[in-house]
């Protein structure tokens, strides 16, 4: 779908057509799941996340002024809403002993597996140390690492997603490389 195929839609959602809605919902909707699923780690979550960014969407959608790319502005909805779920459940956290089994999904899961045999155990053991460096980082860390380098976002996207300024991306970037880079020295 060309850009002005995809204005074409988002006006026609402005303007009440639910059709053009839905269109543009089945364009984004692996791309806001796999985004909330990386962000989040927990599968429930990130389809909670899914749903609420979707609603977002709709109601916001009359407001979208076309003065960035839909989907930078669509990612920046998902960004926030997981910050703002990860606040809410910090407050609200409690102990189980379950909790590692409840609906968790390991971030190794969610990249693509492209090898075969021996290499399987190689490129398992190296997500797994991948994921536990990934646990490590702050929040935002992770949620600018992950949109630069697993979703290919530029840092001026990520700056206008997160509402902040691209040197404070830049930041939160190289803070993250250097922490993975110590954490994960003895894998490579």
């Amino acid at each position: 779908m060309t850009e002005q195929e995809e204005n074409e839609l988002i006006i026609q959602a402005q303007r009440g057509h639910v059709l053009a809605f839905e269109q543009l919902v089945q364009i984004y909707d692996r791309q806001v799941l796999s985004l909330a699923l990386s962000l989040m780690n927990n599968e429930e979550d990130a389809k909670d996340i899914y749903q609420e960014v979707f609603i977002r969407v709709y109601r916001a959608l009359p407001k979208f002024r076309m003065e960035s790319k839909f989907s930078t502005w669509l990612h920046r909805i998902v960004t926030n809403v997981c910050l703002t779920h990860r606040s809410r459940r910090k407050r609200y956290e409690y102990a189980s002993l379950d909790q590692e089994t409840e609906g968790m999904r390991p971030l190794a899961e969610t990249l693509p597996d492209k090898s075969s045999s021996d290499s399987d155990t190689l490129n398992t053991e190296i997500k797994e140390q991948v994921q536990q460096a990934m646990h490590a980082l702050s929040p935002q860390q992770k949620l600018v690492f992950t949109l630069r380098h697993f979703e290919g976002y530029k840092l001026r996207e990520i700056a206008t997603m997160m509402n902040c300024a691209e040197g404070t991306v830049k930041k939160y970037l190289f803070t993250a490389t250097e922490r993975l880079r110590g954490q994960l020295r003895e894998v490579f």
